[in-house]
């Protein structure tokens, strides 16, 4: 019977600390444990990035000032590349290559270790999770692929990474908000806090229309927090909860009122909610409606 769940592939459990895994100590120790003559000059034009990297955009400013770096000093640490079939994949130094090609180098002094792809999709995932500025739902999803891949429970990820428990809760229902919702929380526009809150929420509806109302309102997270307490936003959730098949058609009057009016309808309660921005939007609303206001 196995006693200890599996939690890395076993020869990345030698290079990962005991306790927390840190990808710091990771590189530290392999070039570390490295002698000179492991340390070998590789061109840069044979090196392409770990396949299994999610990250494909890096800070171009940041770059740049390595690249600078690197022109007045050279590469201070070597980076690590396993052999491939055709040149080398990175395994860690990303950064490092793209400011040594902008510098102008044509190579670049590396270490050669052999991993196997899996071992490379958890180091590409544990190394955004530490090392990367992640958005907080690309965070959440390398979170679930290591907890997946390494058949851990969510205590088990927390004690490896150094987490909380409730913080890695927190962070995976991030990913039970719809993906209108969830682009909103990548590009910035809604922060953790106001994700955190909308996540819940089970009405996807529900959720979509307050991420609106925090945008057009400029809400903070404590105002939405007191909207979600209020008695009328939590009978709403159970009620659509409780009576969604029976008012499911409301959702074809909406569409074709939609795509009428050109704005969000919501039918919910017996009424008809057509939000908008401004008093011209209100005008143009009305007139397709065809209701004309006369006056003096």
């Amino acid at each position: 019977m196995e006693t200890k769940r599996k939690a890395l592939g076993k020869g990345l459990e030698q290079l990962f600390s005991n306790e927390i895994i840190d990808f710091n100590h990771f590189e530290k120790k392999i070039v570390d444990s490295a002698k000179l003559n492991d340390i070998v000059e590789i061109p840069l034009k044979e090196i392409r990035s770990n396949p299994y990297q999610p990250r494909k955009t890096f800070n171009e400013e940041s770059i740049k000032e390595l690249a600078s770096s690197i022109k007045e000093y050279g590469i201070v640490q070597p980076i690590i590349v396993k052999k491939a079939i055709k040149g080398y994949e990175l395994i860690a130094g990303e950064r490092r290559t793209k400011a040594a090609l902008m510098a102008g180098l044509e190579t670049i002094p590396a270490i050669i270790k052999e991993f196997n792809d899996q071992e490379m999709m958890e180091i590409a995932l544990i190394e955004n999770i530490q090392r990367e500025d992640l958005n907080p739902i690309d965070e959440a999803i390398a979170y679930q692929n290591i907890i997946e891949l390494n058949h851990m429970t969510q205590e088990e990820f927390a004690h490896r990474f150094g987490k909380s428990r409730s913080y890695v809760t927190n962070m995976l229902g991030l990913l039970k908000l719809p993906n209108t919702t969830k682009e909103l929380v990548k590009t910035g526009k809604l922060s953790m806090g106001h994700a955190r809150a909308l996540s819940k929420l089970s009405d996807v509806s529900l959720i979509e229309d307050l991420a609106d109302k925090v945008l057009q309102e400029n809400l903070s997270v404590r105002e939405l927090e007191r909207m979600l307490q209020e008695k009328d936003i939590a009978k709403t959730n159970k009620i659509e909860r409780k009576e969604s098949e029976k008012n499911i058609h409301y959702a074809i009057y909406e569409k074709v009122m939609r795509e009428k009016i050109g704005s969000k309808v919501k039918i919910k309660e017996n009424k008809i909610e057509i939000p908008f921005e401004r008093e011209k939007d209100l005008e143009r609303i009305l007139e397709i409606l065809g209701i004309e206001i006369t006056g003096d």
